[in-house]
């Protein structure tokens, strides 16, 4: 007699229930739709928005299927793409500049699906569509930088010592400075090697952050400071890794589900936005540069000298800029705050003027700063600087009244709203730390998402019908036991899929394909120990037994190397290898389950309450006689 015990048929039941209703929701498709958010993060939706949204598009003949209301967002369904990008153009015309409304695709799940978590898998760029950019920092701006910062902080490590110097300078990559003795150059020397005492570690052992160089001229000692190879890298790998995060932000103030963003070599970024249609405000948003700058001006601001520095002799440790009527002005090199003390930011109006402002909120360190800064320099101007695409000018450069407390500011000199309310997302989304370069651009439409769909899934299937025809013809009804479990087989892998909400790529659904191919082998190991067992002899029910125990051992360990492989795979891959990787290695743990238990329990079914079994349907040749 062959057998389960009631809580492995159980256990099966359960898992088939279970695996069908996350399987289900993939089979509702998805409608175009509508997102509005406020423009000022995390601000909850009025109430009344939803109505009057849905009023206006009514009024114009346009047909909504269905709304989402959450917090922050709502979303409207429609019938069409054209009912999806005019209902777009009216909301915007109606809700103005106070919300941002993007183009979205929203599945049609139920609503008593979605209730418990059974949601559809997300899609990849190559089969929903939508935009990929490959991006670039700009290194030689990211060693400025760092070299700008460097020499402000060893200007001010040498004044406190008293170590006298009476030159500092950039040169290229490079800082240079002037000393009367030599004995003040070896203990700058010291000092300077200290500053990165404990943070110049790089792979495991201690190297020199500074490569120093010395010479000597008119009997003055000159010390030329540059980066180390390690410090460089150090400095582009926090570069890129900040970055990393500002894209993560702005992306989902986008309101993406299941982006891609991730670093590419040394330098570059890779951002895919599945679902997007939008495509030329996503890059407006992810291409633009937005650093916010506070930076002190100089007292002196005379015709004489800012007319010198126009001809190019600009004083030590000042700065040219103008701001947006070309006035020039004179400003410290020394950043007071930079937008990375930014929490918060959002467009407004002056109630006084009328005119379009930024209001942003600094965290507590930033507000301290803000707060000191504005007590010790009272009726002086503070520059706020933006740079923006490589470009820097100053947008207001206010007279400093009183010492302003709380971290609220506003930043006023916007063109116009729109101009308020994108600079607002960008710093709300944080500030990138150097700029980057779209080198790259691809958009995939739906279209040919939907044809990678239409591909992927008729390979399996014809795959899949192959192996119906061919394990039912040589195994009989043993084979279309194989095929009912390989079945199965496919039923939790799609389940397990929606219910970890893994992105489907087009790798994927070739891992698919590859694990109905590799999943029948483990019924086919069954099957031939069974035919191996009634050749030598033994009755059929000894058989069933026999060949689904001592098959276990051949397909745990083919499957142990392949899942090693496929975890090696995840672990070191990236992109589309990784998304193979996934459906790999849960499809090879489903299909140990289906093989093992589901067809065993199916035969347990057919065959195991027969005392008496004549013969096995495990293919003609094979068949025999219970004597």
């Amino acid at each position: 007699m062959n057998q389960f015990p009631l809580w492995k048929n159980i256990i099966i039941l359960f898992t088939l229930i279970l695996g069908g209703l996350f399987t289900l929701p993939n089979f509702f498709g998805e409608s175009p739709a509508i997102q509005i958010m406020s423009s000022k993060a995390g601000e909850k939706i009025q109430f009344t928005t939803q109505s009057i949204v849905e009023s206006n598009l009514k009024k114009n003949n346009i047909e909504v299927v269905g709304s989402i209301i959450e917090p922050t967002t709502i979303k409207f369904k429609f019938k069409s793409p054209e009912d999806q990008i005019l209902g777009k153009t009216l909301s915007e015309e109606i809700l103005g500049n106070d919300y941002v409304v993007a183009l979205n695709l929203i599945s049609n799940s139920p609503q008593w699906l979605s209730s418990f978590g059974a949601l559809p898998m997300y899609l990849g760029l190559d089969l929903r569509g939508g935009v990929h950019f490959l991006m670039e920092l700009d290194l030689s701006k990211v060693s400025e930088k760092k070299t700008d910062s460097l020499l402000d902080d060893i200007r001010k490590i040498l004044r406190d010592e008293k170590i006298p110097y009476f030159d500092s300078k950039i040169m290229g990559n490079s800082m240079e400075f002037k000393f009367n003795a030599e004995l003040d150059l070896e203990k700058s020397k010291n000092l300077i090697r200290g500053m990165m005492e404990g943070k110049s570690v790089f792979g495991g052992k201690k190297t020199e952050a500074f490569v120093f160089n010395e010479a000597e001229d008119d009997k003055n000692f000159l010390l030329q400071i540059k980066l180390s190879e390690y410090s460089d890298d150090a400095t582009i790998n926090f570069a890129l890794k900040q970055n990393l995060e500002t894209l993560e932000n702005r992306v989902n103030e986008l309101g993406v589900a299941e982006p891609i963003i991730q670093q590419q070599g040394k330098d570059r970024i890779v951002v895919q936005l599945p679902g997007v249609q939008d495509t030329a405000k996503a890059k407006e948003i992810l291409g633009r540069t937005a650093i916010l700058e506070m930076k002190m001006v100089s007292d002196d601001q005379s015709p004489e000298i800012i007319e010198k520095a126009q001809n190019g002799e600009i004083p030590p440790g000042l700065e040219l800029y103008e701001d947006r009527e070309g006035k020039p002005y004179l400003v410290k090199k020394e950043v007071v705050l930079t937008g990375e003390k930014i929490v918060n930011a959002g467009p407004g109006v002056d109630q006084l003027t009328g005119q379009s402002i930024v209001s942003i909120t600094l965290d507590g360190s930033g507000a301290n700063i803000f707060k000191q800064v504005t007590r010790e320099n009272v009726g002086k101007r503070l520059a706020l600087i933006l740079i923006e695409k490589n470009i820097s000018e100053i947008i207001t450069a206010p007279v400093i009244k009183s010492e302003i407390g709380g971290g609220r500011v506003q930043i006023t000199g916007m063109r116009n709203t729109q101009e308020a309310t994108d600079i607002a997302l960008l710093l709300r989304a944080g500030s990138l730390a150097t700029p980057m370069e779209i080198v790259e651009e691809r958009t995939v439409g739906p279209s040919m998402g939907k044809e990678n769909i239409a591909r992927g899934i008729n390979s399996t299937l014809w795959g899949f019908v192959a192996i119906i025809v061919l394990m039912s013809l040589y195994y009989m009804l043993f084979g279309v036991v194989s095929v009912i479990a390989l079945s199965a087989n496919l039923f939790f892998l799609v389940a397990l899929l929606s219910a970890i909400q893994a992105t489907l790529t087009l790798p994927g659904l070739a891992a698919i394909a590859l694990t109905l191919g590799m999943a029948i082998d483990a019924n086919v190991l069954i099957n031939e120990r069974i035919r191996d067992e009634i050749r030598n002899g033994n009755t059929p029910q000894a058989s069933i037994r026999l060949g689904y125990e001592k098959a276990w051992g051949t397909i745990l360990d083919s499957n142990i190397t392949t899942l090693i492989a496929g975890l090696a795979l995840f672990m070191f891959g990236s992109g589309p290898i990784k998304g193979f990787a996934v459906v790999h290695v849960l499809g090879i743990l489903t299909s140990m389950y289906s093989a093992i238990w589901v067809s065993r329990s199916l035969i347990n079914f057919i065959y195991g309450k027969k005392r008496h079994i004549n013969k096995l349907s495990i293919g003609e040749i094979y068949k025999v006689e219970n004597n």
